[in-house]
C-alpha cells in the first residue's frame, strides 16, 4: 500500500499503510487528530481526537474524554480520497505523520491537497 499526495499539480507517493492527520481548528484554535489506514477499499478513518469542542467540532455522543481529548471512532465507509483545504488562514497547515516522520501540507493559501491510495 502507498499514499499519494496531490498538491500544486505534483504527486508524491509514500510507501505507508497508516498515517495520522493533525491540524488546528481555524475558528476554535484547538487540536484535531485523525488516525487513517490505507485499505483495499480506500482510506479508512480509524479514530479521531478533538482537544475541546466548539464551532463545527462538537464530539459525537459516543466520544470519551481521555486526557483532555474527546476520542471517538467515526462510522464512515472507506473513502476513495480526502481533500484538504489550504486556506492559509490558520497560521499553519496540516501535519501528516507516518513511520515516525511528519510533513506539513497546505501551510500557505493555495490549491486543495488530495490524499488517496496510490494505484
Amino acid at each position: 500500500m502507498a499514499l499519494c499526495i496531490l498538491a500544486a499539480g505534483k504527486t508524491i507517493s509514500l510507501a505507508i499503510t497508516a498515517f495520522t492527520l493533525s491540524w488546528m481548528h481555524s475558528v476554535e484554535h484547538t487540536g484535531w487528530h485523525e488516525e487513517w489506514r490505507i485499505g483495499p477499499q480506500g482510506l479508512e478513518i480509524v479514530e479521531a481526537r478533538i482537544k475541546g469542542s466548539g464551532a463545527g467540532m462538537e464530539p459525537p455522543p459516543d466520544a470519551r474524554l481521555i486526557d483532555g481529548w474527546w476520542v471517538y471512532h467515526p462510522d464512515l465507509p472507506p473513502l476513495p480520497s480526502v481533500t484538504l483545504a489550504a486556506s492559509g488562514a490558520t497560521g499553519q497547515g496540516w501535519q501528516l505523520c507516518a513511520d515516525g516522520k511528519c510533513r506539513e501540507l497546505g501551510a500557505d493559501a493555495g490549491d486543495a491537497i488530495t490524499l488517496s491510495p496510490c494505484p
